[in-house]
């Protein structure tokens, strides 16, 4: 390949549209060559959770096909990017590297001293901004600093926030020829067993997949989204948007663009797009969170929530990760997230609650365990929205509230028909008990086939002392940080 060929290093953002690294590898000219990295080995680099890698299986099978139907091709490598990039370059004589940022203190680090290597070796690297609205520096508070709160910020977005230009997916693809990896060897499928057969019916990653929702929510849904979005009982009451955002199939951008525009054409749904637009830069808040706090996933935002007095069970830890808590809306969120690789963002916070209120276990666990079970397992919004549910986050007063999951459940499941369809064995129960089993008679209960403690599990903590017990941790936790 002779110079000038230009290689495009592709990370959080398998798409062709709205893609700024893409589109300045094709403006610099000349062939492209159009590379992912499975990176493995990289120090500090948070290893991809389970249901994320089933995810990215199909993503990068959806882009490579969609580069192929433009006459180019999709090269795949495994390893360290240190070694393999200049290897890459070599064989395809790019002489410029593009790729958008990554925004982790390990991925930035490794990218700073990347960039550096390659530059000093004579080859162009620019570097862009294609996963956030905004950089996670952009906006900043009155003293300066980086808005800790979340409605301010979000008050800036909007009063300051443009988006560009949309950029064109390209019609054709002229691409360098290097040896690429066969995706089918990097076993990201799960086998013996195929616990995520459940994903399918569910979702199509890819940038088409990605559209095709988009459009289907704004057509829709978005109209009802401020009231319906936290109802797990009402099917599309929510964008199902985030694991493609995870993956960079569709960016903020285009989501902010398509929002906007359908707003201005039918201007009864700016209420419900206006809430949906929040819930968008709710990621970004996270991400500026992530950028001045590395270790968001496992240290405490608040670091007097050190004193907090977590208790140790590996036992309820199960029957919390199982859906064998006793409480019907928690037990179908984790069912839901098993099954799926995805949960109900209003059920997501109800299991958090009752992870670290109820059971009183660390936040970090369940961090992790949606980190490895979640299709959209993001690094900032996962751990973020951990935090607040816990107390020890940005913005998470007040940081003491319990949500009581048999009025959560009667109040946003009010159909039962969520808690029904993933903890079928209640399925036959009136409404009236569905969250709440125990306090059915024996002989409504006998007529639904429900056993309790056989059938269904027995509550693994009362919720009232559950409360009391949690009420009590939070309030010597606050006695030790006044005591300094």
């Amino acid at each position: 390949m002779g110079a000038g060929s230009a290689l495009v290093w592709l990370r959080n953002d398998l798409r062709l549209a709205d893609n700024p690294a893409l589109a300045a590898a094709l403006e610099h000219g000349g062939p492209l060559a159009l590379v992912y990295i499975y990176e493995t080995g990289e120090t500090g680099f948070r290893a991809m959770g389970g249901a994320s890698k089933v995810w990215l299986h199909g993503s990068l099978s959806s882009l490579s096909a969609d580069i192929e139907a433009r006459g180019g091709t999709l090269i795949l490598r495994r390893g360290n990017a240190r070694d393999i990039l200049p290897q890459l370059i070599e064989e395809t004589g790019a002489n410029a590297v593009f790729w958008n940022r990554r925004y982790g203190l390990a991925e930035r680090e490794a990218d700073a001293a990347l960039k550096t290597a390659l530059t000093d070796k004579g080859v162009s690297v620019e570097t862009f901004n294609g996963s956030l609205l905004t950089e996670p520096w952009t906006f900043k508070t009155g003293s300066g600093g980086y808005y800790r709160v979340f409605t301010p910020y979000w008050k800036q977005v909007q009063a300051n926030y443009q988006p560009p230009a949309p950029l064109p997916a390209p019609d054709v693809l002229d691409c360098a020829k290097a040896r690429s990896d066969a995706l089918s060897d990097w076993g990201l499928l799960p086998t013996r067993p195929n616990w995520a057969h459940g994903f399918e019916a569910v979702w199509t990653p890819g940038e088409t997949g990605a559209r095709d929702r988009l459009l289907a929510f704004l057509d829709g849904p978005v109209g009802g989204y401020k009231d319906e979005r936290n109802r797990p009982d009402i099917d599309g009451g929510t964008s199902g948007l985030s694991p493609h955002l995870r993956f960079g199939e569709l960016s903020p951008v285009q989501i902010w663009r398509a929002a906007k525009a359908r707003t201005d054409e039918t201007p009864a749904i700016e209420k419900g797009a206006h809430t949906f637009l929040s819930e968008i830069v709710w990621r970004e808040f996270s991400y500026v969170l992530l950028y001045h706090h590395p270790d968001l996933a496992t240290e405490n935002y608040n670091p007097s929530f050190e004193h907090m007095p977590w208790r140790t069970s590996e036992a309820e830890l199960e029957a919390w990760q199982r859906g064998q808590t006793g409480f019907p809306i928690v037990d179908a969120g984790m069912r839901q997230l098993w099954q799926t690789g995805w949960m109900h963002n209003r059920v997501r916070m109800i299991v958090a609650s009752f992870l670290t209120k109820h059971l009183l276990l660390p936040w970090q666990l369940g961090e992790d365990w949606f980190w490895d079970t979640l299709v959209d397992a993001d690094p900032a919004a996962n751990a973020a929205s951990w935090q607040w549910t816990a107390g020890s986050g940005a913005d998470a007063a007040p940081y003491f509230r319990v949500f009581n999951p048999i009025t959560q459940g009667s109040k946003f499941d009010m159909t039962g028909a969520y808690v029904r369809k993933f903890c079928p064995e209640l399925a036959e129960l009136p409404t009236k008990y569905l969250h709440a089993p125990w306090e059915a008679d024996p002989v409504t209960l006998m007529a639904a086939g429900v056993k309790l403690g056989e059938t269904y599990p027995n509550c693994i903590v009362e919720h009232k002392s559950g409360r009391e017990r949690a009420l009590t941790a939070y309030a010597e936790l606050k006695a030790k940080r006044e005591a300094g």
